[in-house]
């Protein structure tokens, strides 16, 4: 199973979500729930795409982290 890294931003009215690795792959959802199952059916439906046109498939290089400020 091949892990990619995702980003998820609140959008004022909804949340939206893209893939650092995956130029092109974004999402909305109502909540980060929502967002986060939608980002992974659309990473899906990109790999499924990028397969059928012969291209490559970029591997997960993006890593995600949070960090604490004072």
């Amino acid at each position: 199973m091949t892990e990619y890294a995702i980003v998820i931003e609140d959008a004022g009215q909804n949340y939206s979500a893209y893939v650092p690795d995956l130029p092109g792959c974004v999402s909305t959802g109502s909540s980060i729930e929502e967002a986060t199952a939608n980002i992974r059916e659309a990473i899906a439906l990109h790999i499924e795409s990028l397969r059928e046109h012969g291209e490559e498939v970029p591997p997960p290089t993006s890593r995600a982290s949070t960090v604490q400020v004072a």
